[in-house]
């Protein structure tokens, strides 16, 4: 019998393989490499480039046609699928695939109109809401609860977002703060010293409740801008 080896490897995940490939894939028709009726490469030509098994192909493929990015011509292969059937892949996979500038640059639009919205609008349940969240928020940040600070921020925003009483611009910012939770659970996670950035959301509550639409602008505008120059140091380091 041969003794156990004291070398350890890490199961390989075909799901995660699988996300890789889709992401890619992905990326290639966003940035309009691969265009409307255009044929992708076949399965062993993908299996080659890839460095994957053919089930992890046919996977991502099944993926991307559920999604309506790609249609199966059977006898043909795969093609890109036509514009109407693009625009049915649902916004949070659209986000997941996105880089996370040009999130916050559609975060910034959107959170801009929310807060200017907010400070007209709020009623003093929005006021109590938004309270809660920001005092949890800096109890977390007492403990050193990573997890619970970024979940107290998200659910902060989220009230502004409510007393916008705006429900398609709510619906849009809970789709979009599944994707900021993960932004900022990195941040918290990879950046030590990570100022939480306290005055601007006080500032920004406050001018809410003053009903001050330019300062609530103002505010906004100045955490977006703090938050971007965070990720953007991250990504300059890790490079």
């Amino acid at each position: 019998m041969n003794p156990k080896s004291k070398v350890s490897f890490q199961t390989l995940s075909r799901t995660k393989l699988v996300d890789e490939v889709v992401v890619q894939l992905q990326k290639k028709i966003s940035g309009g490499e691969l265009k409307e009726g255009d044929k992708i490469p076949t399965e062993p030509e993908l299996m080659e480039q890839f460095g994957v098994g053919r089930s992890t192909i046919r996977e991502a493929v099944r993926v991307l046609v559920h999604a309506g990015l790609l249609e199966k011509k059977q006898g043909f292969g795969t093609y890109l699928a036509s514009s109407s059937q693009v625009i049915q892949e649902p916004l949070e996979h659209r986000l997941r695939r996105a880089e996370i500038f040009e999130v916050y640059e559609v975060r910034k639009m959107l959170e801009l109109e929310i807060s200017r919205l907010a400070a007209e609008r709020r009623d003093e349940e929005d006021l109590e809401q938004m309270r809660r969240h920001l005092d949890q928020r800096s109890e977390a940040l007492k403990k050193g609860d990573r997890e619970g600070f970024v979940n107290a921020d998200v659910k902060f925003h989220i009230a502004v977002a409510v007393a916008s009483k705006n429900h398609v611009a709510v619906d849009l910012y809970r789709t979009f703060s599944s994707v900021l939770r993960e932004a900022l659970s990195k941040l918290e996670m990879e950046k030590e010293g990570h100022d939480p950035n306290t005055e601007c959301h006080e500032k920004l509550y406050e001018a809410i409740k003053a009903k001050d639409v330019a300062a609530s602008e103002h505010w906004t505008l100045q955490n977006l801008n703090y938050t971007v120059s965070q990720l953007r140091e991250r990504d300059d380091s890790g490079r």
